[in-house]
């Protein structure tokens, strides 16, 4: 729980706040934009909820930061707002919330299909989001986009009897994975999942196309709110930053309208725009 000791000076006035323990994952202000603002190093509260429904957008902020950074002096309906999650994004996909410490607060998500559901990287492992995943036909393959992100996948795995996939050079994060993947070429795990190889953040990286319309990206590539653009981390380039620059040149080979990242905003454009973006990106990443 935040501590109120520790509340951030940045924060107004009001009921929410943000403590010093904050690593500035970016979970809050993709949850709760009109009330949570960012600083170089954390997150504060920028505005108080004006209505229930931006408060309610703020109380899942509060249950999904990594941190337990957020606090509240009001009495929040955190049960009821629990059960708002995993949150529809767009027609059978989710994003599931409750984001783990052990990924630094990533992004995961679940997709809802007739041939088995999917997870991409794990979120918190908790009762009530094991129950949602339940109703909702429970989870066949857990995708994990590189080391950093596999969270509670293990424990999923072991609920669900998932099968997870992982590429063979992050594999000392899932030693026991089901299904391990070799090289650098695209593979069709089952109808309208392609994985992408993307080397650079990590040797091992993967981003998931879906359907051809949502690519799941990992720490690969992300949308820059401030600059309105794609963008991609050469600060947190743990590999090979030439490698990852080619590994965008890839994504240019496919039509994609959703960028889904494990860190990041995520975006829906249409296909054209994002592959300009794209294209200005890689321009971008060349000189830099």
């Amino acid at each position: 729980m935040a501590n109120p000791q520790k509340r951030l000076p940045e924060n107004v006035p009001g009921d929410f706040f943000v403590d010093s323990t904050c690593i500035n994952c970016d979970t809050c202000r993709q949850l709760a934009p009109a009330t949570f603002g960012e600083t170089r190093n954390y997150a504060y509260v920028q505005r108080q909820p004006q209505d229930m429904a931006e408060r309610r957008l703020a109380v899942r902020a509060l249950l999904s930061c990594p941190t337990g950074s957020i606090g509240s002096k009001g009495k929040e309906a955190t049960k009821e707002v629990m059960d708002d999650f995993p949150l529809a994004i767009e027609d059978e996909v989710y994003y599931c919330g409750f984001a783990s410490p052990k990924s630094f607060g990533g992004s995961s998500y679940f997709v809802q299909q007739p041939g088995g559901n999917w997870l991409i990287d794990s979120p918190k492992y908790i009762p009530r989001l094991v129950r949602a995943f339940e109703s909702l036909g429970g989870i066949r393959y857990i995708f994990l986009t590189h080391r950093d992100d596999v969270a509670d996948a293990d424990r999923y795995a072991a609920r669900f009897d998932s099968a997870r996939i992982i590429h063979r050079a992050d594999l000392s994060a899932q030693p026991d994975a089901e299904i391990i993947l070799e090289g650098d070429e695209a593979v069709e795990i089952s109808p309208n999942f392609l994985v992408i190889p993307t080397p650079g953040h990590t040797r091992g990286h993967l981003v998931l196309l879906h359907h051809k319309r949502y690519l799941f990206t990992g720490d690969h590539l992300w949308w820059n709110r401030r600059a309105e653009r794609l963008g991609a981390y050469r600060r947190f380039c743990w590999y090979s930053w030439p490698e990852q620059i080619e590994s965008m040149k890839k994504l240019l080979e496919y039509s994609f309208e959703w960028v889904l990242p494990g860190h990041g905003q995520r975006i829906k454009l249409a296909p054209k725009v994002l592959r300009e973006n794209l294209t200005g990106l890689i321009a971008h990443m060349e000189e830099s």
